[in-house]
């Protein structure tokens, strides 16, 4: 016997071309949606065998059409400005989808306190995005009192987190691999292992494309771009008797600074010493050429997220834990063939 198909929210919505967020709001008798639309939806609802929730999750108990996105203040300076770039398409995205996005800043302080975030608190918003790297115990915070929340480009080893990240292991791994064909022996990582999960798996990917190619890996030589909270440090090059052939970034803005700090010093980029980054992202820089990365589209990023976050506060059905959004090389001239 053939199994019913579950009705969803989004099939309510596609039958009478209304966003999830207004059937949302009418099957739980909420604000916003005209009385005739809402007798609509629910003798809609009722007659392709939609099952009522006793309850929707929404931010508490209200609906508001909103969705928070908190961002740590280390990681939207104008030197780490990734961030602004991919929260204007998650906040297109969410627009797209009938909601509205508010952004708060996360202060250091704020974090270590365990302080949530102020939206939170006031009730603006029906869930929330975390998009990047804080602490397990802010997470702890958060989760406490709140359900409707996902992280955006980080994760977590604590169990029953939804989070969307970029497959930095593999895209890493190929991008290292393609620098190795290209005649390259004695490379070296940029980025700090211990400040955020997606440069733990950048490093990884790097680590595994040197040993299947038997090149010597050694953590020591990792070079430091930020410190251990993800604040922007000083780089220091290697001795000229210890520097590699090729320099494999975190992201391209570290690798802008790595070639202006090579240029400093007499180098020339790529025929002295070739350079890779990674996001596809590059800020203007005076110094900067054009960079051999891996792109991951921001759109998918932001349709992945959007998608989940929504599932959650609507109450629809949704694959539970890490989401990973795929990525392509991308070859330009920064890396010389030897």
């Amino acid at each position: 016997m053939e199994r019913k198909k579950k009705v969803r929210l989004s099939d309510i919505a596609e039958r009478l071309n209304v966003s999830t967020v207004t059937i949302s709001k009418a099957l739980a008798n909420k604000e916003g949606v005209s009385d005739d639309l809402r007798k609509q939806i629910k003798d809609i609802a009722e007659e392709m065998g939609y099952k009522v929730k006793k309850s929707t999750p929404a931010a508490n108990g209200t609906i508001t059409g909103n969705i928070g996105i908190l961002i740590p203040s280390r990681f939207f300076s104008q030197n780490m400005s990734f961030y602004w770039y991919l929260f204007n398409f998650l906040s297109q995205e969410l627009l797209n989808r009938n909601y509205y996005s508010i952004m708060e800043l996360l202060s250091d302080e704020d974090e270590e306190k365990l302080s949530p975030p102020r939206m939170l608190n006031d009730k603006k918003v029906d869930g929330l995005i975390i998009l990047g790297q804080v602490s397990n115990a802010y997470i702890n915070t958060i989760r406490t009192h709140y359900d409707n929340f996902i992280l955006l480009d980080s994760y977590t080893n604590i169990m029953g987190i939804d989070c969307v990240c970029s497959d930095d292991y593999y895209c890493s791994y190929m991008l290292t691999s393609y620098v190795i064909s290209q005649g390259h022996k004695k490379l070296r990582f940029v980025g700090n292992f211990d400040a955020t999960s997606s440069i733990k798996d950048r490093f990884m990917g790097f680590q595994k494309a040197l040993f299947e190619n038997r090149l010597p890996v050694a953590f020591n030589e990792i070079i430091a771009d930020r410190d251990e909270k993800g604040g922007q440090i000083e780089l220091k090059l290697p001795s000229k008797e210890n520097m590699p052939s090729a320099f494999i970034c975190n992201n391209d803005e570290t690798a802008a600074m790595i070639i202006e700090a090579l240029q400093k010093n007499g180098y020339k980029v790529p025929e002295d010493i070739s350079v890779t980054g990674f996001d596809n992202y590059i800020i203007k820089h005076p110094n900067t050429i054009p960079l051999t990365t891996v792109y991951i589209n921001p759109q998918d990023t932001a349709n992945v997220a959007a998608d989940l976050i929504i599932k959650k506060i609507t109450g629809e059905p949704y694959i539970k834990g890490r989401h990973l959004v795929s990525g392509s090389l991308i070859i330009r001239d920064s890396v010389k063939k030897i």
